[in-house]
């Protein structure tokens, strides 16, 4: 069976020439519909993924976005149906515990460090406004998370000019793509 891939946008949702949209329209991939895009409420956000991948078969993919990998991260901690999910697409997720984010978006700080219960790529940008390189890997190493330095393309948005991202699509699919990070060789006890 083939996985359904749900869309995950961040705040204000994702334009026409965003990857994600494309990818919708392309792919028939289904967006996660929030009820206000403008004012995230990330009690609301989670409360709707989680009706969402209640009314889907198994197995599912999370291609997210900005907030939305913030919200993935949420949502799994939280969930009892993670299981349901295989893998997920983390693509710039911003550093909200950042005063002005946290001033923006009221609420969703601190970020959930967890490690996810299912496979995960974080794809993160040199160049993103919103959160630095240094805090993609914190935040890859603390999901568990294989880390994917995409170089200097802002946002990963609709502004980095990334068109159908084929790239970003190849990590997310076929599932078996998304690999665990290898495990930490251990230290023995002096």
């Amino acid at each position: 069976m083939n996985p359904q891939v749900l869309v995950l946008p961040g705040w204000q949702g994702s334009g026409a020439e965003h990857w994600q949209s494309r990818w919708e329209s392309l792919y028939g991939y289904q967006r996660v519909e929030q009820h206000d895009w403008m004012r995230p409420l990330r009690g609301d956000w989670t409360a709707r993924l989680e009706e969402v991948v209640l009314s889907q078969e198994a197995p599912i993919v999370l291609a997210a976005h900005s907030l939305g990998c913030i919200l993935a991260a949420w949502w799994a901690a939280h969930s009892r149906h993670t299981d349901r999910v295989i893998g997920a697409l983390l693509v710039a997720p911003p550093d909200i515990e950042r005063e002005d984010l946290r001033q923006v978006l009221p609420g969703w700080s601190p970020v959930q460090r967890r490690p996810l219960p299912f496979k995960s790529i974080l794809v993160a940008s040199s160049n993103d406004p919103f959160s630095s390189l240094e805090n993609s890997r914190r935040l890859a190493a603390d999901w568990g998370a294989v880390f994917h330095d995409l170089g200097a393309k802002g946002h990963i948005n609709a502004e980095s000019g990334l068109g159908d991202w084929e790239e970003g699509r190849s990590l997310l699919l076929p599932p078996e793509r998304i690999q665990l990070p290898p495990e930490s060789p251990s230290v023995p006890s002096p």
